[in-house]
């Protein structure tokens, strides 16, 4: 049997997953493959590197740290999140990432970017070790959390990429690709949100004008993220697929930072974990 982890996205109501994937650490549940999905591959590759608390840890502690996330860093490098100290000093440096583990660690752990040039998701199989620093696993770990319109394209090998959302937001079919038997999705908005349609195509389509397919890609996202939520609703009532979610939304903001709402969405990730813990051993044995 093959057991798949699914982690959607959704800036820093992520913070939610990484009150969920806390409690799988805590409990000993592991699975053969995981696939993250913006920040559910920044924040969900703590579970592959077994850092309990690291994710909820640093982004407490530098949330209003200019050097981590501000408008200064979007108006001179055209990134919101600033990538030399985001995806160099903090993992590097200051809250240490354990590479040692993250590489030595079995599980396969996918991220999701889109190609912005044919508008498609592309599944990153994070396991070259020699490429871990300023290299191609976190060049595509980054592409996965490249907010369209906060963050620059990353290039990797000629292509351009942005955040991985835009294309498959809750990657449960390409888990179930991989052969999975057993899969846990955690989401992070409740049940029965439903996403509406892109309010700022006018904009988007002034900035990205080069990219026609990324522009039809993010046009009906709402769509494609809408048939996602109605498709894993339906595997689970089967029983086919394992569901945390919230049982109320989130309401956090996308680059929150009050360390105490930040606390708050951690701990309804917890809170929903335990829960389910029980019925989610039984699903996976």
């Amino acid at each position: 049997m093959k057991k798949g982890l699914v982690m959607e996205g959704g800036a820093m109501r992520g913070i939610f997953t990484c009150g969920v994937i806390d409690v799988l650490m805590e409990n000993g549940i592991e699975f053969d493959s995981a696939v993250g999905v913006s920040a559910g591959a920044t924040f969900g590759l703590n579970f592959k590197s077994k850092q309990i608390g690291r994710p909820l840890r640093y982004n407490k502690t530098y949330c209003n740290d200019k050097r981590y996330c501000s408008v200064r860093s979007l108006i001179k490098t055209g990134d919101l999140y600033n990538v030399s100290f985001c995806y160099g000093t903090l993992p590097y440096e200051l809250d240490v990432w354990d590479v040692d583990t993250f590489y030595n660690n079995p599980m396969d752990f996918f991220c999701v970017a889109t190609d912005i040039n044919t508008g498609k998701a592309v599944y990153h199989n994070c396991i070259n070790r020699e490429k871990s620093r300023d290299g191609q696993d976190i060049k595509w770990i980054r592409a996965s959390a490249s907010m369209p319109m906060f963050s620059r394209p990353v290039e990797i090998d000629g292509g351009l990429y942005l955040d991985g959302g835009m294309a498959d937001s809750i990657p449960l079919r390409f888990m179930e690709s991989q052969k999975c038997d057993r899969i846990l999705v955690i989401e992070t908005q409740p049940a029965d949100y439903v996403k509406k349609p892109q309010k700022y195509m006018g904009i988007i389509k002034l900035v990205l004008g080069k990219y026609p397919n990324m522009i039809k890609t993010m046009k009906d996202r709402y769509k494609m993220y809408n048939d996602e939520k109605a498709y894993i609703r339906e595997k689970e009532k089967a029983g086919e697929v394992f569901v945390i979610r919230p049982s109320v939304a989130p309401n956090i903001n996308p680059t929150e930072k009050n360390p105490d709402e930040l606390q708050r969405v951690y701990e309804m990730g917890r809170a929903e974990a335990i829960k389910s813990l029980e019925g989610l051993k039984q699903y996976l044995a």
